[in-house]
């Protein structure tokens, strides 16, 4: 389905559960968030319902988030639910890993087409400063375990200023070690995070290349996201860039939101959103279809993460990261 800027919405974000196991400082304060019952949330026939919906709009792939999706008991279940509809092309995780070694099995069985880990850091002691609490280890063993199972496995890296800069290289190497590929995110102000306390992807992208002069332009596709990609030729993996702020990509997207709690988002950065929830428990399929095309059309046509007072206030791991 296009929206009214003529981009094609094929992919769809699915947050199912705002509860994670780690407490990252730019996502979410160190006590947590107040929690919500469990009647607030979307169940997994709920949400096998609005990807039905979805799939008859023309968006066929779908990543499964959180907070930390594999803290919801039966995960590995739903992509199996969803992998199961007709017409889905693609369903996909984001992982803190840290629970990615003991599910890794179930999900391959369930058919995901691939995971995604965030990974702030490769030293043990800052991860776990970072997180205020994650080991590094069970994450590193996670990432090798899926690659030798052949599943296409990313991680997803956010530069801080003062913190760790200095471990750019450090994943670039990663990428080009593992034959993975290696994105840099760069710091959106949504929620916690403050994006004066990001790094550029310009100065990382500078690194990178100071320190490996023949990297090059990689132009193969590499999944749905507005990632553009660098490789050294001849070598496996490869490190993206993810420029929300210095490389606006607006113009390109192709999703939308859905929250754990039932609300669809056309833009991150704003803090508008469209009841899916009370739809799904008292309308018809029509009705869920119709709001889901409303929420493509009312994409706005690119964000505001330039003026912080008209951007989106509730944490990533409430809208789904």
């Amino acid at each position: 389905m296009k929206d009214r800027y003529d981009r094609e919405i094929e992919y769809m974000r699915v947050s199912i559960t705002d509860r994670c196991n780690l407490r990252c400082r730019y996502c979410m304060p160190a006590e947590g968030i107040e929690k919500i019952s469990m009647s607030q949330i979307l169940t997994f026939e709920e949400i096998v319902r609005v990807c039905k919906q979805a799939v008859s709009l023309g968006i066929n792939k779908f990543k499964i988030t959180g907070g930390e999706p594999l803290v919801r008991r039966g995960c590995p279940d739903l992509i199996g639910l969803i992998k199961s509809v007709a017409g889905v092309e693609q369903v996909t995780l984001t992982t803190n890993g840290q629970l990615l070694g003991e599910y890794l099995d179930e999900l391959i069985d369930a058919g995901v087409d691939g995971i995604n880990v965030s990974m702030d850091s490769l030293d043990p002691d800052r991860y776990r400063e970072m997180t205020r609490g994650g080991e590094l280890g069970p994450v590193l063993s996670s990432i090798d375990a899926a690659v030798a199972a052949g599943l296409r496995t990313k991680v997803n890296c956010l530069i801080q200023k003062g913190c760790n800069e200095d471990e750019i290289v450090g994943f670039g190497q990663m990428a080009f070690d593992s034959g993975i590929d290696v994105r840099f995110i760069e710091t959106m102000p949504v929620g916690f995070a403050d994006a004066q306390a990001g790094v550029s992807n310009e100065e990382v992208l500078d690194r990178l290349q100071r320190y490996w002069p023949d990297l090059a332009p990689d132009d193969g596709v590499h999944g749905n996201g507005p990632a553009v990609y660098y490789h050294i030729p001849g070598q496996p993996g490869a490190v993206g860039l993810i420029s929300a702020l210095h490389g606006k990509f607006c113009n390109e997207c192709n999703r939308i939101r859905l929250t754990s709690q039932g609300m669809l988002k056309p833009c991150l950065c704003y803090d508008d959103t469209i009841d899916l929830l009370s739809v799904l428990r008292e309308g018809t399929d029509e009705d869920v279809r119709e709001v889901l095309a409303s929420a493509v059309m009312e994409k706005p046509g690119g964000h505001c993460f330039e003026d912080r007072k008209l951007s989106e206030g509730d944490s990533m791991v409430q809208i789904g990261g």
